[in-house]
């Protein structure tokens, strides 16, 4: 991903995500923060955002993060559109983090369970909570 990607990845992020919206300033910060764990698919057919985290909680939705710690990857988000999903870019982006943390939103986490993750206490509810009902704080790889 680069500064360029970023209107089509913010403009993508608002079609699928429409309960969950963010900030572009988000999208840039996690960018400058972490180039390395931000990925777009063709030409805006899905993205990827990943930094290191805590492990201890999500951040909260839609908030800047002034830096990133030494931690495990925190899954941010990743976004396919319907017609490039079950093709395996997730679990190729999935490979690249095996000590990570996620969010899965309400409906999710059947899938995320079957990559491995498994529900993990959270030590910041209200941070989860800032993720909408039914959001599950999940980990995999020893979190």
């Amino acid at each position: 991903m680069t500064e360029a990607d970023l209107p089509g990845v913010v403009a993508l992020a608002g079609a699928l995500h429409p309960h969950h919206p963010e900030a572009p300033a988000v999208f840039a910060e996690r960018l400058a923060l972490a180039p390395e764990g931000c990925w777009v698919l063709g030409e805006g057919q899905g993205y990827a955002l990943a930094h290191p985290w805590t492990g201890l909680a999500p951040p909260p939705l839609d908030s800047l993060l002034g830096a990133v710690p030494e931690g495990p990857w925190h899954l941010h988000d990743i976004a396919l559109l319907p017609a490039v999903r079950g093709a395996g870019h997730a679990a190729r982006l999935l490979a690249r983090w095996p000590v990570a943390t996620l969010v899965a939103v309400a409906g999710t986490g059947r899938y995320w369970a079957r990559q491995g993750f498994r529900e993990v206490p959270c030590a910041d509810p209200a941070a989860l909570a800032s993720y909408g009902a039914g959001a599950r704080f999940m980990g995999r790889g020893g979190i």
